[in-house]
């Protein structure tokens, strides 16, 4: 019987590749994060903005999450974003314009929220801001968050001193 022998070059290739395949499998192993959607999570203005999520978050990563329109950074989670949340009427909670769009920011003792304005379905993002700083998380979020289409914008105090009068 002949005994079937192996090139050196490819037995110096089998233990980076069993390396490489197991990376890959502890990197599949990563918790999900667990997120409850949101009520409307399920409407279809959601998808163009969840595909067009970035990888990252100032230094934390984009990672899993278990629900349909949701999305979580940094382990453990520095910023979660819900699309399909209640869209915000009219407020007097603080509101901010980043790369075009409008965000009403409720400042919590450890977190605040975050929702778009204007844009129905409403966006939510829950931060840390002893984590990650809100401009960071807001100019990183604009152009996904442009994807659904504004229809009403924030108005400031000066635009409400320029209201015509009723006669």
């Amino acid at each position: 019987m002949h005994q079937l022998r192996t090139p050196a070059s490819l037995r110096s290739l089998r233990l980076p590749a069993t390396a490489a395949a197991v990376v890959l499998a502890l990197s599949g192993c990563a918790p999900v994060v667990d997120v409850a959607p949101a009520k409307d999570a399920a409407n279809p203005a959601c998808a163009p903005m969840m595909v067009a999520l970035p990888d990252s978050m100032g230094d934390a990563g984009l990672r899993k999450t278990n629900s349909q329109a949701t999305a979580a950074w940094g382990d453990p989670s520095k910023v979660i974003l819900r699309c399909g949340v209640n869209v915000p009427g009219p407020t007097t909670d603080r509101c901010v314009s980043v790369n075009g769009i409008d965000w009403v920011i409720k400042e919590g003792d450890s977190v605040w929220t975050l929702t778009t304005f204007g844009r129905e379905p409403a966006t939510e993002i829950l931060m840390d801001p002893d984590q990650i700083s809100s401009a960071t998380v807001l100019a990183e979020l604009s152009a996904a968050a442009g994807k659904i289409k504004a229809t009403r914008n924030c108005v400031g105090q000066e635009e409400l001193q320029n209201l015509p009068t009723g006669q």
